[in-house]
């Protein structure tokens, strides 16, 4: 979270301004801060909250129009409820003025660090407030052509609510009962009416709707069985091609596209080609929940990478909560559901922005209940696994922040200070200096894991064969497989429980033979993640393994 990443003050004063709380800038992310990510195992950056969006701090000297806090949530403003899709947002730069710069220079250092550049696309809607002052020449606004007496026409880029003004919600109070946001009176001028970015068809939506942004139009009449009108092509599909093909322009090796699946297929199909016909390797990542649209995004739509939600991460979650409903049967069912072919299109995450921290009450209440699933996240398939800022140092996301609450995560809406990952940052010297010991280990595991997930040839590009998939196969809370290939094999080995669970590990003949071994092979068990002395095994015979709480393994499994 950029506007997050390298601000260096702890007041954390509820509602807090920029100037209070502080906030980080793209200057912050500095070449050692890089350096550092990349010795972790990463690959990718996905610079979150980017793009300009509304919020109730006061740009009007830089000419900027202030926003109406009504229509804005948190002091800081949600970054998915983008202002100017052509600008990025002033709090990120140190001098507003050459915030572009500040970014591009951003692109820059990270690419001469060895790593890509991701940031958010915001697809779905926009802040209430839009208006682009940093467009193109020649560029027209959204809704600058619409016809605003037609509920639904196919060229709009809104819904209208002909003959009725929005009324903002009464009980929405922007910043609490102590203080006022700007030019906050219970009103928003807005007639007619647009259609809230949840597909909310009211003019006075709910404090719980989107309320603050609006929806885009891409050529689909929601109230009428959703009928598509897709010839010729609607304006908001050329405008948002136009969007991308300027970022890409910049050097943004790929887009996080937020609600893909809130966006009709057919768009997607239509744009990705033309952004990759000329940016060849860009990536296009889907948040998306539905999984029975999964192959419909990545086959059709042409997505590189979908989340997987819905899916792995709910069935991990419940095995880390602790609560006596997880079960391994998870882990069996999505590589079951996923082996047709998509497995390697999925994005696997334990924490980002819109869930809980897993050393949360909310979550499991420690950050060691991530060690054996996000093991498993990792190495399960061969597509991209996904780590939060602060994941790796234990960050609780405690504090009442404002507009967020005090619910487990990290606010996304207000400025604010992340204590373990500031004790990581130390003061712009990026060296972990103010981690605790318990801190500092954790951190070594994730970059343990993620060294082997990126480098080993049988994740990155291995099959897949289940040791414990049958129900009864291995005790309860632990889990087994191996990826292979021809020349590596790799046996992962799982304990969920917060108990040590003994383990006796054996490979039937069936599973030798799939894994190109024979009976009276000679094996060894080489732990990839700790620093458990070499292990021997003898095929078809039960070896013990004591495996300690909350633990993850991954053997490197070799023949003499």
């Amino acid at each position: 979270m950029t506007r997050l990443f390298g601000n260096r003050k702890s007041v954390n004063k509820t509602y807090g301004t920029a100037q209070e709380n502080g906030v980080g800038k793209f200057n912050d992310i500095s070449q050692k801060a890089l350096q550092e990510i990349k010795k972790l195992g990463v690959t990718h950056v996905w610079y979150t909250g980017v793009l300009e969006h509304a919020t109730m701090t006061d740009f009007t000297p830089f000419g900027i129009p202030v926003d109406d806090a009504d229509v804005v949530k948190g002091r800081a403003g949600s970054p998915y409820a983008i202002k100017d899709y052509y600008d990025v947002a002033p709090d990120l730069a140190v001098n507003v003025k050459q915030r572009m710069a500040e970014f591009e220079a951003l692109v820059a250092r990270t690419h001469s660090n060895g790593l890509k550049v991701l940031i958010d696309f915001v697809p779905n809607h926009v802040a209430r407030h839009y208006h682009s002052d940093a467009k193109p020449a020649g560029v027209q606004d959204f809704g600058d052509k619409d016809d605003v007496t037609a509920g639904f026409k196919p060229n709009n880029n809104f819904y209208y609510l002909p003959g009725q003004a929005l009324q903002v919600p009464a009980s929405y109070n922007p910043l609490g009962a102590a203080f006022k946001g700007p030019q906050e009176d219970n009103k928003f001028a807005e007639n007619p009416a647009k259609v809230s970015g949840n597909d909310v068809f009211s003019a006075t939506p709910s404090e719980n709707d989107w309320f603050e942004t609006v929806k885009l139009n891409y050529g689909v009449d929601l109230q009428n069985n959703r009928t598509q009108h897709f010839t010729p092509t609607p304006d908001t599909w050329l405008k948002m091609r136009d969007i991308l093909q300027f970022w890409a322009g910049k050097g943004v090796d790929g887009f996080r596209c937020d609600m893909a699946e809130m966006v009709p297929v057919e768009f997607w199909a239509w744009v990705i080609p033309q952004v990759k016909a000329r940016h060849p390797g860009i990536t296009f990542i889907a948040e998306i929940y539905n999984p029975k649209e999964y192959r419909n995004y990545i086959k059709t739509g042409g997505f590189d990478y979908l989340y997987d939600k819905v899916g792995l991460y709910d069935g991990l979650r419940r095995l880390m909560e602790n609560k006596g409903q997880g079960k391994t049967q998870d882990i069996t069912k999505v590589w079951r559901e996923e082996s047709n072919g998509i497995s390697s299109h999925m994005l696997r995450f334990l924490e980002n922005h819109d869930e809980h921290r897993i050393a949360s009450p909310e979550f499991a209440g420690t950050p060691w209940a991530a060690v054996p699933a996000m093991t498993v996240s990792a190495t399960l398939g061969s597509g991209p696994v996904m780590l939060y800022f602060g994941q790796e140092v234990g960050e609780p996301g405690r504090g009442l922040e404002g507009f967020q609450g005090e619910d487990g995560r990290t606010t996304i809406f207000d400025y604010w200070g992340v204590p373990a990952h500031q004790a990581w940052m130390n003061n712009g010297q990026f060296d972990g200096g103010k981690l605790t010991e318990d801190q500092q280990k954790l951190r070594a595991f994730y970059a343990k894991l993620l060294q082997v997930s990126t480098t080993r040839e049988a994740i990155r590009k291995g099959k897949f064969y289940a040791l414990t998939a049958n129900p009864g196969s291995a005790p309860a809370g632990t889990y087994a497989y191996v990826r292979h290939t021809s020349t590596e094999r790799l046996l992962v080995l799982v304990n969920f429980n917060r108990t040590a669970t003994n383990f006796s590990l054996a490979l039937s003949a069936e599973a030798l033979a799939a894994l190109g071994l024979t009976l009276n092979s000679t094996l060894t068990l080489q732990d990839l993640l700790t620093d458990m002395p070499l292990l021997p095994l003898q095929p078809t015979v039960k070896t013990g393994i004591n495996l300690a709480p909350m633990s993850a393994h991954v053997f490197l499994l070799q023949q003499k």
